[in-house]
């Protein structure tokens, strides 16, 4: 087992998408997407430009891998089980125009980009990380990040990327700190913080795909 720990710049549902009962990974950071397997964690912490302020010292959201697709079986997983998943731009819902599963194999190997929060700026480091990653066991904090105990700050990652074999002696630690915390899995309990300032933004979009083009570089 490892645990993946990195800085969520911009948490605005998008990746992880926490919706629909399933957490997903399936956009932005390619390098955890290709390296994490089942039964990892995948911390997200809180970053210096939060819209909240400084929460660096604070979990955002943590997920347990519990299944690793190819980018092209998600695409059929959603179809099948997570349409919900499949952006749809138009819609009021603000978690289905969030959707993460923007590619679609119909046409067989080479996919064609859905409508989503990223363009074509996007579409080579997307597809770099291969993989889509679903959890059964996540929690999400979103807006209301919980703060790391002490014996924790370790695991925190403020510049960019991710750390993971450092993160090795304090996976014990963290798994029995997440799930003794008295918050039930598997559900959504604070907003995207990013929410409200996306649902204002008329060229929604590109500033998505400028940010996380940034972000992955």
């Amino acid at each position: 087992m490892k645990l993946y720990s990195y800085t969520l710049l911009y948490d605005d549902g998008a990746a992880p998408n926490p919706f629909w009962g399933i957490c997903t990974l399936a956009i932005r950071k390619p390098a955890i997407r290709l390296a994490a397997e089942v039964d990892d964690w995948i911390v997200g912490l809180g970053s210096v430009k939060s819209p909240l302020g400084d929460i660096s010292d604070h979990l955002v959201y943590a997920m347990k891998v519990s299944s690793k697709l190819t980018l092209k079986d998600y695409d059929q997983f959603c179809k099948t089980f997570l349409p919900k998943k499949i952006p749809d731009w138009r819609n009021r819902d603000y978690r289905r125009r969030m959707g993460d599963c923007i590619y679609n194999y119909i046409t067989g190997s080479d996919p064609k980009m859905r409508t989503s929060i990223h363009t074509e700026e996007n579409h080579e480091r997307d597809l770099s990380g291969e993989y889509a990653l679903l959890s059964k066991q996540f929690y999400y904090f979103g807006n209301k990040p919980v703060k790391l105990p002490d014996e924790l700050r370790p695991i925190m990652h403020t510049s960019r990327g991710h750390k993971s074999e450092s993160n090795q002696p304090f996976i014990e630690s963290f798994v029995e700190w997440i799930e003794g915390l008295d918050y039930r899995p598997n559900k959504v309990i604070g907003e995207p913080q990013l929410k409200k300032e996306y649902e204002r933004v008329k060229n929604l979009q590109a500033k998505c795909s400028m940010r996380d083009v940034e972000d992955d570089e």
